[in-house]
C-alpha cells in the first residue's frame, strides 16, 4: 500500500506560503527584526524543503501517492495531531497575556510532551525552558523586537536594569 503524501504535505506547503508572505511584510522593519525573521523563516523553509524533497523521492520511487486519505483519521488523537492543534491555538491565545517567553515555553513543553507520548518529561521541561530562554535572550533582550512582553520579560528587564 502506497503512503498517502498529500495529507502530509499540507502543513509544509502552508508553512512555505506563510514564510514567503511573512518575508514580504518585513521589508520596512528595523534590521534586527529582519534578521530574526529571516533566521526563523530560513530554518522553516529548510526543514519544509527537506520534507518536500523526501516526498518527491517517494513519489518517484512509486512508494507514495498524492492522496489525502490520511489527512483526518482516528489516529489523529493517538499521534497527537489534535493536541498539537490545541497547543498551537493556545499559544496564539496566550502570547499576548503571558508574553513571548512563557507562552513559548508552554507551547514547547506541551507539544514535545505530546509527541514523546509523555516520556522523559523532566528532560523536555528543561529543554523547553532552555529554548524559551534563548528565544528571550535573542529576540527580546538582544534584538529588542516587538514581541509581546509579559511577566517574565518585565521582571527580567527590571533585574537587568537594577542588577
Amino acid at each position: 500500500m502506497k503512503r498517502q503524501l498529500g495529507g502530509e504535505l499540507v502543513i509544509p506547503i502552508l508553512a512555505v506560503a506563510f514564510t514567503i508572505y511573512y518575508f514580504t511584510t518585513i521589508w520596512n522593519s528595523p534590521w534586527t527584526a529582519q534578521v530574526s525573521a529571516f533566521m526563523v523563516g530560513g530554518i522553516l523553509l529548510l526543514v519544509s524543503g527537506i520534507f518536500i524533497l523526501r516526498c518527491i523521492l517517494w513519489l518517484a520511487r512509486g512508494e507514495g501517492s498524492l492522496g489525502f486519505a490520511n489527512l483526518v483519521s482516528r489516529q489523529d488523537i493517538a499521534t497527537g495531531r489534535i493536541g498539537l492543534l490545541a497547543a498551537t491555538l493556545g499559544f496564539c491565545l496566550l502570547i499576548e497575556p503571558l508574553g513571548f517567553t512563557l507562552a513559548t515555553f508552554l507551547f514547547l513543553f506541551a507539544s514535545m510532551t505530546m509527541l514523546s507520548r509523555f516520556q522523559r518529561v523532566p528532560f523536555i521541561f528543561g529543554l523547553s525552558a532552555a529554548i524559551a530562554l534563548v528565544g528571550w535572550a535573542v529576540f527580546i533582550w538582544a534584538f529588542d523586537t516587538r514581541f509581546p512582553r509579559g511577566w517574565f520579560e518585565t521582571t527580567m528587564k527590571a533585574v537587568l536594569a537594577n542588577g
